[in-house]
């Protein structure tokens, strides 16, 4: 079975992140969906390696945190009658690099999280971004030591 990973990438905007989506190209599988970055992990990768070469394909950046969200996207898959269940991970961007699509996306944009609504119809997923923007602004909530992921 392929193992699926999803990164939600954001940057800070004073105490705010927004969300980097991404239109996938109409000849690609979700074509024509807002989506945030996603993919399969190699056989030789772990799961988080497998995150963040997907990131640096998909947008050409690498990120300034990079974080495993605590909670994961389940869905079922009739095709293939398969329930996925994907690990999700955050990955802090400046902001001010320029982004480099690859041919898996025909356009992107930054939302707020009150923006992710006409864009993003997974729930799942956004339910993801949701938990995200909240461990970012939450007084009470952190990222915690055990989440962040090494990248230097």
């Amino acid at each position: 079975m392929k193992k699926l990973i999803d990164v939600y990438p954001y940057k800070m905007e004073g105490e705010q992140p927004h969300f980097l989506i991404f239109k996938r190209s109409s000849k690609k599988i979700y074509g024509k969906q807002w989506r945030m970055v996603g993919g399969k992990v190699l056989d030789e990768e772990a799961s988080w390696e497998g995150a963040l070469r997907e990131l640096k394909e998909e947008t050409g950046l690498t990120p300034l945190k990079f974080w495993t969200i605590p909670s994961v996207n389940q869905f079922y898959e009739a095709k293939s009658d398969t329930v996925h269940t994907i690990p999700a991970f955050a990955a802090e961007l400046s902001g001010d690099e320029e982004i480099s699509l690859d041919d898996e996306h025909s356009e992107y944009k930054w939302v707020s999280i009150e923006g992710v609504e006409p864009y993003i119809s997974w729930p799942e997923q956004r339910r993801l971004m949701k938990m995200t923007h909240d461990i970012l602004t939450d007084q009470f909530l952190q990222i915690l030591p055990e989440w962040i992921i090494d990248i230097s």
